[in-house]
């Protein structure tokens, strides 16, 4: 899809990876065989954002880092053939982030990521013609929770208040969070809006109630979305709570269906929808990505 006249600019910065994906309808059988559905594609959650914010028809720009592989090829044609415009250095002698993603037969996925390349991003590649007035920044918060890459996701988020981009924080995984919590609060105060699942919200604020996370969360960040997979998601915006149902979808690959999610929401909030309008269009495509292998529009 061409971009949408007088839309605004998304700026997403964060992983760019490699999928291989190992879809099982039968339990995994520890130390012998166990047959699977195999398929590479790319992948990585700021990636998968910036697919369906272009496949939805935004002008997207996505930032990070490549090996210099045969996965860097695949990847640069798969991401720019959906109309992404790459700013991607090439970091020689290094592979591109490639994950292992296990689905099980209830359609839930377990990753095994290598960042390889994404390491190496850099914060010379925030450049005054990206971070324009106007503009949208999109973070992975795996960019926060990599202590290589840290630097480069607070520089991001301080660079987008300076030139007055509003701005997004997707945590991205519950297990890194719950091991070091510190570097995601300290941004905060420079995030308008927040997007995490029940797990990531939990493992951030210590609490398992959703809806005491989301309060806790409010408290710092204006708009809050928690995501909450069969259950819909709930969202914050100053005194407004509410809450939208999860529509019905055949479940294969849960695969980047947060990631999809940000997209739909994401494209309504910059639109100036209300609430819950956006969090409506955000389980609508989460929903698209349920009922196939992989979490982006992107062949294989």
């Amino acid at each position: 899809m061409t971009a949408i006249p007088g839309s605004v600019p998304f700026v997403l910065v964060g992983d760019l990876m490699i999928d291989i994906a190992a879809v099982t309808n039968e339990p995994i059988n520890y130390a012998s065989d166990t047959r699977a559905q195999i398929s590479v594609r790319p992948g990585g959650g700021a990636a998968t954002t910036a697919a369906w914010l272009a496949h939805l028809g935004e002008d997207v720009h996505l930032i990070g880092a490549l090996g210099d592989d045969v996965f860097a090829t695949l990847f640069r044609e798969a991401i720019t053939g959906l109309g992404v415009h790459l700013h991607a250095s090439t970091i020689s002698g290094t592979a591109t982030g490639t994950c292992i993603v296990l689905v099980d037969a209830t359609g839930e996925r377990t990753m095994l990521p290598d960042p390889g390349a994404n390491q190496a991003l850099d914060v010379a590649q925030l450049t005054d013609a990206l971070f324009t007035a106007g503009a949208h920044l999109h973070l992975s918060g795996y960019t926060l929770l990599n202590s290589a890459t840290r630097g480069v996701g607070q520089a991001a988020l301080a660079r987008a208040r300076a030139r007055k981009l509003s701005s997004s924080l997707d945590l991205a995984s519950a297990a890194p969070i719950a091991g070091n919590r510190a570097p995601i609060w300290a941004a905060l105060d420079q995030v308008d809006v927040l997007l995490a699942n029940r797990d990531e919200a939990e493992a951030l604020t210590g609490l398992a109630d959703t809806n005491a996370a989301l309060a806790a969360l409010a408290e710092a960040v204006e708009t809050v979305v928690i995501k909450c997979g069969p259950d819909g998601a709930v969202g914050a915006q100053g005194n407004l709570r509410c809450a939208v149902p999860a529509l019905p979808a055949k479940v294969i690959d849960t695969t980047g269906a947060g990631d999809a999610f940000a997209a739909g929401f994401l494209a309504g909030w910059c639109a100036g929808r209300g609430l819950p309008e956006a969090l409506a269009a955000g389980v609508t495509e989460a929903t698209r990505t349920l009922s196939r292998v992989g979490g982006g529009p992107m062949a294989p």
